[in-house]
């Protein structure tokens, strides 16, 4: 019996610093123990570019919870907080739902989200958080370079992820980062 495999994607590393808000995901999506994707984009804008929302774990998963939070947002008028708990709860009762495999970052000026497939809604204790095989890998460093550099949230997300890569085989450099505008 062959055993089935998940397209699965992995980190995704949320950054607030000095009034910038960033979001950051590498590019590789792997079969089991084969790389398919070098250049994937795991994050993306929501809610008139007023949200980020970055995924890891199965591919197929995650665009279905994508359109179930922004249908949410619109819902309830781009408050992520109440879009989340409120994704979060369909997701832990519906049977269907309950079966996805995947976690969502979310973030929008004021708060950064995990929510996940158990009901739970994160919000971390500092303006740093991660998902995914490579995201104690990022955040380890993250958290590192916010206390002991001057870099700007870019700059932290770039090299976070990059040392990430450097350690976590489902990790790769690939790194596209996201930013909110000013104001949003």
């Amino acid at each position: 019996m062959s055993e089935t495999k998940t397209i699965r994607a992995t980190t995704v590393l949320a950054v607030r610093k000095d009034g910038k808000t960033v979001m950051a995901g590498d590019g590789q999506v792997s079969l089991g123990e084969t790389i398919m994707k070098h250049k994937a984009t795991k994050v993306r804008y929501m809610y008139e570019d007023k949200v980020l929302v970055g995924f890891a774990g199965a591919a197929a998963d995650a665009f279905n919870l994508f359109e179930r939070l922004e249908g949410k947002l619109e819902t309830y008028g781009g408050n992520l907080t109440r879009a989340a708990v409120e994704l979060a709860k369909d997701w832990r009762t519906d049977k269907i739902l309950r079966r996805l495999e995947a976690l969502l970052l979310t973030m929008d000026r004021k708060h950064i989200l995990v929510i996940s497939g158990t009901g739970d809604v994160i919000e971390p204790d500092e303006s740093i958080a991660a998902i995914g095989s490579g995201g104690p890998f990022a955040l380890a460093a993250a958290r590192a370079l916010v206390v002991h550099s001057d870099l700007d949230a870019n700059a932290i997300a770039l090299a976070a992820m990059k040392i990430a890569a450097s350690m976590c085989v489902y990790t790769n450099d690939q790194i596209i980062i996201h930013e909110l505008g000013e104001g949003e």
